[in-house]
């Protein structure tokens, strides 16, 4: 065989794997579109949850903080057993338990019946996104990340935006139960579709699970550097803000303005539209510019409209307002995951981003707990507290991320 004809045939073979890598992610997009739809189609119910379960909206609101936090706690484990067992197992078990356990959430009769639901529901959720991350630090190198990071997330945006909306104003029409036996069928769809590709990524990175000792350092090395541990700790506060101010903003509007379940889907209908329309975009600037310009862009735009909304505004104002926050998470979590796949060594990749995810559902978690807690000193100053820490961390954020540039484009990282 001559050397052109085997030039051909690797040719063709590189050529049908990036067309499999292209199907994998597609479908690994749609099922992180999809968890990100059945926990932001929540945050709008609790004012009807509350009628349905006779209880404080406080009470249901606990729903949200049970499914951040539990899925936060897993994405630790899963990273470290994808690195031994491999990526595919691990996201297999991740959708099967999510797709079981959100279809009897359907099945709850009482308040807390369904915060054990979700609860569990965190469970399984949490393998499919950090692992579909670390995928992309698998199969490609840092600069060439942004594209990709760029489509999951506009997966992932599409979930906010279809479940922001669509819940709050489908749920009148076919009820809560079905949106979640909905959302678990389409899932349930997306796994089966899923099956034909495991062989392309379902490879160890490591012989064996590693000790409790070598886990921490694992841990250690990567928050030991100055831009580890500035990342993971900008993760963390970015979580608390954006959960804060997002799962009280159906409370907000019916508060505020007296609205019911579907214009309240209605006015917040662009949360995750600008991500869906411009995350590819921003991972193609990220490439060519890097982080520097974005994620302090992202933080003052996202604590400018939480403050907007302390004002006496009308209701498409603060569409505009939602829109702008969901534009500012754009400009920011995308961009931190891709600093944290360029963080730690290949082989603890699952780790680093179990960390990431861990850091960044805690921070939904507990945003949503103190913004809850903060409400009995109203909106007000609710949004003031949070907004304001918000702007003074995004101002911060332009001397801490000046040397985030593209590798092309710097000496040295810091």
């Amino acid at each position: 065989m001559s050397k052109k004809q085997l030039q051909h045939i690797e040719e063709a073979d590189k050529a049908r794997r990036l067309k499999k890598h292209k199907e994998l992610f597609n479908l690994l997009s749609i099922a992180a579109g999809l968890i990100f739809l059945q926990g932001y189609m929540i945050a709008p119910l609790i004012p009807r949850l509350s009628e349905v379960f006779n209880v404080p909206v406080q009470e249901i609101g606990f729903i949200v903080p049970a499914y951040m936090l539990s899925y936060a706690l897993m994405a630790l484990f899963y990273g470290l057993l994808s690195d031994r067992f491999g990526r595919w197992s691990i996201i297999r078990l991740s959708l099967i338990i999510f797709v079981v356990c959100t279809a009897l959430t359907a099945t709850s009769q009482t308040a807390s019946q369904m915060a054990t639901w979700r609860l569990l529901t965190g469970i399984g959720a949490s393998g499919v996104i950090p692992l579909t991350f670390a995928l992309i630090g698998d199969l490609f190198p840092f600069d060439q990340r942004g594209v990709k990071l760029g489509l999951v997330f506009a997966a992932m945006e599409g979930g906010m935006a279809a479940g922001s909306a669509g819940g709050a104003i489908l749920e009148p029409y076919i009820g809560w139960r079905w949106l979640f036996l909905g959302t678990a069928i389409m899932a349930g769809i997306v796994l089966w579709q899923l099956n034909p590709y495991g062989a392309l990524f379902d490879t160890a990175k490591v012989d064996k699970l590693p000790s409790i000792r070598q886990i921490f350092r694992g841990y250690a090395q990567v928050l030991v550097t100055f831009r580890g541990k500035r990342t993971y700790s900008y993760v963390l506060w970015n979580g608390i803000y954006h959960s804060g101010v997002y799962t009280w903003l159906g409370l907000y509007l019916s508060q505020r303005y007296n609205m019911d379940a579907l214009n309240i889907g209605l006015t917040i209908l662009g949360y995750g539209i600008p991500g869906l329309l411009l995350s590819p975009a921003i991972g193609k600037a990220v490439d060519k510019w890097g982080r520097r310009w974005l994620i302090p862009a992202g933080l003052i735009m996202a604590a400018l409209a939480g403050l907007l909304m302390i004002l006496q505004i009308p209701p498409y104002v603060t569409t505009m307002a939602v829109l702008v926050l969901s534009l500012g998470y754009d400009l920011t979590q995308p961009l931190f995951v891709g600093i944290v796949t360029d963080l730690g060594d290949d082989d603890k990749l699952g780790q680093t981003m179990g960390l990431k995810v861990f850091l960044l559902f805690t921070g939904f978690g507990i945003g949503s707990l103190i913004f809850g807690e903060l409400l009995n000193f109203g909106f007000g100053i609710s949004l003031a507290v949070f907004g304001l820490v918000q702007l003074i961390s995004g101002l911060i954020a332009i001397p801490l991320f000046w040397q985030e540039v593209p590798s092309s484009q710097s000496l040295s990282k810091i």
